[in-house]
């Protein structure tokens, strides 16, 4: 049993792991930067431990400055959050060479599914639907003309170590091809240091389905339903939830048999997300991410269960404490991210919080480090906040989102709310009639066109 867990994160999610922790009897250390000194999540620790300055390299980064910590202060283990070094296995190595724990998946795994053309040669050797493209990396244009006329345009071209929406571009014809080529090797040489690219073939209305797997490592494994993340910008999510209006009892309980299947096959361990693009029917594979989801609240809502206790249980020895059989969805929930960004620009504002009151009431969850008076450093990624609703039904959800989103104050900075009261005006989210492209259009035709 772990006595000490150090949190190699910061913001809300080191507070939710610090507060599953607590419940279980386990001291937390927060690590941080100079400018997350008065963060809520070094307040709430037993624990903190500054790390650095406020670079996000110089601090929550640094491989050395994490496991000094942890030596210092006698951590048992190690849970890295999402982002930063959540799939780095450079960094789980790092720690096994130390004798410090990892609570997540094995070194071995991060690598396989981290690189995105050997994800997929897994994944269809264990089964899973993938989107038809290339065997592996494309050397070329001659050779991305080829595979360009064998699947048909439009195709996208996809940097092997990619994520984020960096390192993609799509070709619609042979003409596109040799700029949208030169584009994403660039894109992905630069931000993470491989130009390295394979092709796919480009699905025109898809939506983006996740599946939440779990591994005991030991051979055991079950799914959680998926989630419906198509609300997005330049690939970034907005809108989440569970489970996804559109899919049937049917088709989740396949598809979700398949990806549990997949996991215990290469004995992973802990939380994973296998993420597919969905259309007519189909389900094609595109990453799986070795971490926990940001938007994991809607899951645990759904089925009951607190997934961060989980990871931390089987990462100490133990067998998962459910089985398939008694995972049983009930009701619907949505997620929706809150940044520190103007609205329509989506500019980056940190700044001082004036005020700050989360809703409250049945059903509702507010996920957020805020408190009055906090000042946003300028430095990390713009996500201030989780805003999760759980009701019966998808009608009673959004009812409830919109009864929340009008409680939340958030003074002093400007925020991403007021695009949440403007979508749940949309009929085709009330509707669920929506696909991955849809907020961009619809961004663009709202505003852009003023």
């Amino acid at each position: 049993m772990f006595k000490k867990i150090l949190v190699a994160n910061r913001g809300e999610i080191a507070l939710r792991i610090i507060r599953a922790a607590r419940e279980m009897g386990i001291s937390s250390v927060a690590v941080h930067s100079t400018a997350d000194s008065d963060a809520m999540h070094v307040r709430m620790a037993d624990e903190s431990v500054c790390i650095g300055p406020a670079s996000g390299t110089e601090s929550y980064l640094s491989i050395p400055a994490i496991i000094a910590a942890a030596e210092i202060t006698g951590a048992d283990a190690i849970h890295p959050g999402y982002g930063f070094l959540s799939e780095n296995a450079s960094f789980v190595q790092a720690l096994q060479d130390h004798d410090i724990g990892f609570i997540g998946p094995t070194a071995e795994h991060i690598r396989l599914m981290g690189d995105k053309i050997s994800a997929k040669d897994t994944m269809k050797a264990l089964g899973v639907p993938c989107v038809p493209g290339s065997t592996g990396g494309v050397p070329d244009v001659e050779s991305a003309l080829k595979i360009g006329k064998e699947f048909g345009y439009p195709v996208i071209i996809k940097a092997t170590a990619g994520g984020g929406g960096r390192g993609m571009k799509v070709a619609n014809s042979a003409e596109e091809m040799a700029t949208a080529f030169s584009s994403a090797r660039s894109e992905g040489k630069a931000a993470f240091g491989n130009d390295e690219v394979y092709i796919e073939k480009y699905l025109t209305t898809p939506r983006h389905i996740e599946v939440q797997v779990f591994g005991d490592g030991k051979g055991a494994a079950v799914h959680l339903g998926e989630r419906d993340c198509s609300l997005q910008r330049r690939h970034q999510k907005v809108f989440e939830e569970a489970p996804g209006p559109t899919i049937r009892a049917d088709e989740r309980a396949s598809i979700g048999k398949v990806c549990a299947d997949a996991v215990a096959k290469i004995n992973y361990i802990g939380a994973g997300t296998i993420e597919f693009l969905y259309e007519n029917g189909e389900f094609y594979f595109i990453e799986m991410n070795t971490r926990l989801q940001v938007e994991h609240p809607v899951t645990e809502a759904i089925f009951g269960v607190d997934l961060v206790r989980e990871q931390i249980r089987v990462a100490e020895g133990y067998s998962l404490s459910f089985s398939q059989e008694n995972l049983a969805i009930n009701g619907h929930a949505i997620e929706v991210r809150i940044n520190a960004e103007t609205f329509p620009d989506f500019l980056p504002r940190p700044g001082k919080i004036n005020a700050y009151h989360a809703p409250g009431g049945l059903g509702v969850r507010m996920d957020s480090a805020l408190y009055d008076g906090y000042v946003i450093p300028p430095y990390y990624d713009s996500l201030i906040g989780k805003l999760i609703v759980h009701a019966p039904d998808r009608p009673a959800a959004i009812s409830r989102l919109k009864r929340a989103l009008d409680e939340l104050i958030i003074d002093g900075i400007e925020t991403t709310i007021p695009l949440f009261h403007a979508l749940l005006e949309e009929e085709d989210v009330y509707s669920g009639n929506y696909n991955i492209h849809w907020l961009e259009h619809w961004l663009e035709h709202t505003f852009e066109e003023k």
